[in-house]
């Protein structure tokens, strides 16, 4: 494999797509060695392994699946003790504005989630995005 090279003034080589595309394909394989693949082609193992990481990216990101809305029952706190538990697939959300304590319980890619007491938004955004990427 041939890098068509361009060298600018400031001596920084810019490499075809198609030579990026060919390196990256071939450290994708199972067992493959990017320190060799990259000395065997000229290139910084490190530059290898950033375009690795900007092309599984790209390649995540045109992959996901659709959004999917789900339905959520909001309730009262009393209601909640005297409810038998809903169906796996709904979320109970407690409506209880004035103290700073709830449950919540999600069932997300096959694990329950169960959320008592106060809950801040970015712990809970760590742990959703955490089970998604576990998917």
């Amino acid at each position: 494999m041939e890098s068509e090279t361009r060298v600018s003034e400031a001596t920084r080589r810019h490499h075809d797509r198609s030579f990026k595309a060919g390196l990256v394909q071939q450290s994708l394989k199972p067992g493959a060695s990017v320190a060799a693949i990259a000395l065997q082609n000229g290139v910084n193992a490190n530059l290898l392994f950033k375009w690795r990481r900007d092309h599984l990216r790209v390649t995540r990101s045109t992959s996901r699946e659709p959004t999917v809305l789900l339905p959520v029952h909001v309730m009262q706190t009393a209601e909640i003790a005297s409810t038998p538990t809903p169906n796996a697939g709904t979320p109970v959300v407690p409506m209880n504005r004035g103290a700073r304590t709830g449950l919540i319980e999600l069932e997300i890619a096959g694990a329950r989630l169960c959320l008592r007491g106060a809950v801040d938004e970015a712990s809970l955004c760590s742990v959703l995005r955490a089970l998604r990427q576990s998917a």
